[in-house]
């Protein structure tokens, strides 16, 4: 899944190149490709699609070994539920026996040992039952800017003590509800990423998101033909806007969790960057050649190389330019840069988002 905006990391990531398409890491390879490069490992090349929203084709093609027939173009933004119903009948065309990994393009994977280990064994529990399975990550704080799954310790996979069934899905909770959840310690982090066989999840959508899984299923015998193009547009136009989570996994009776630890992170706001960048001593993260700091700490700190920039006295502060765009905010605050977003398009224009 690579159509995302990715506006919490404004301004590096503007509507027209998101987040997916950039090295934010400074490791040589866009998120996108990090991805792609994870997942060869575990099918072939040519077994992988990238659901994206058409302004992206281009960018798509451009960062990946991949033909066009592999890039499935949304022309709207209707959350994650159509996006894994367009690429169901898709593949349902070449392979009604698959089996399927859905994961987002931005995450970051420190351990991609165990992860294609980790994911290796969910294909295995999937070929093997008809469940709705999602990797949980086991938490290591109270993060409010995560979902969480609860899961019950008493029903799971013999094969795969890792696997449990899930009691209870919850979004983004309020400090005190996650601090809790932690305590409890039958909580995990929702990583977003699913594993099923497409009888599952066909059959999933039929059930409880039926309204979608029509429009799509109408297409059989459009999908990878001269009328896919105009069916899709069709579609989209009428068909609702609701993520996989609300619509079928928090509904269907058949949902599992693989517990697991693989050095993730979804890459969802400048803090969680700082969670995985080196820092100094003075706990600064820094990328860029001519940053100098002088009494700040705990600062994440993002500057065009050539840039020469000076701080003093700052502490947990966010600091980002990019494209003659600075960004200046506590990073306890970030969460609002969504809002300084739209106030920006109100206020100056699209140009700038």
């Amino acid at each position: 899944m690579a159509g995302g905006v990715g506006a919490r990391f404004w301004p590096m990531s503007r509507q027209n190149h998101p987040k997916q398409f950039i090295d934010i890491l400074g490791t040589g390879e866009t998120l996108i490709q990090s991805t792609f490069r994870r997942f060869t490992s575990i099918c072939p090349a040519e077994n992988i699609y990238i659901v994206t929203n058409e302004m992206y084709k281009k960018q798509v093609l451009d960062q990946l070994p991949v033909n066009e027939e592999q890039v499935l173009c949304e022309p709207a933004r209707r959350n994650t539920a159509p996006c894994i119903a367009y690429a169901n009948y898709r593949i349902l065309q070449r392979n009604p026996e698959a089996n399927i990994v859905v994961a987002p393009s931005d995450h970051i994977i420190l351990k991609e040992d165990v992860f294609t280990e980790v994911i290796t064994a969910a294909l295995k529990s999937t070929s093997e039952n008809d469940w709705l399975l999602t990797l949980g990550i086991r938490p290591s704080r109270p993060d409010t800017g995560y979902g969480y799954i609860q899961y019950d310790d008493s029903q799971g996979c013999e094969s795969d003590q890792r696997v449990k069934k899930v009691k209870t899905f919850t979004e983004k909770p309020q400090l005190e509800m996650a601090t809790q959840f932690l305590a409890s310690g039958d909580f995990l982090w929702n990583s977003g990423i699913f594993i099923w066989k497409l009888k599952t999840i066909l059959a999933a959508f039929n059930k409880h998101l039926p309204e979608v899984d029509h429009l799509f299923r109408a297409g059989i015998g459009k999908y990878a033909s001269a009328d896919e193009d105009a069916f899709i547009h069709q579609t989209y136009s009428i068909c609702k806007s609701i993520s996989i989570d609300y619509g079928v996994m928090e509904k269907a009776d058949n949902v599992y969790v693989l517990a697991s630890d693989f050095g993730w992170s979804d890459l969802g706001t400048w803090g969680s960057l700082y969670d995985t960048r080196p820092k100094n001593e003075q706990g600064n993260a820094v990328v860029g050649h001519n940053v100098m700091l002088y009494n700040s700490t705990n600062c994440i700190v993002n500057m065009p190389k050539d840039k020469l920039v000076v701080l003093q006295g700052l502490d947990d502060y966010i600091v980002v330019e990019d494209k003659g765009i600075l960004l200046v905010c506590r990073k306890g605050d970030e969460q609002q840069i969504r809002q300084f977003v739209n106030d920006v398009l109100i206020e100056k224009g699209e140009k700038y988002i």
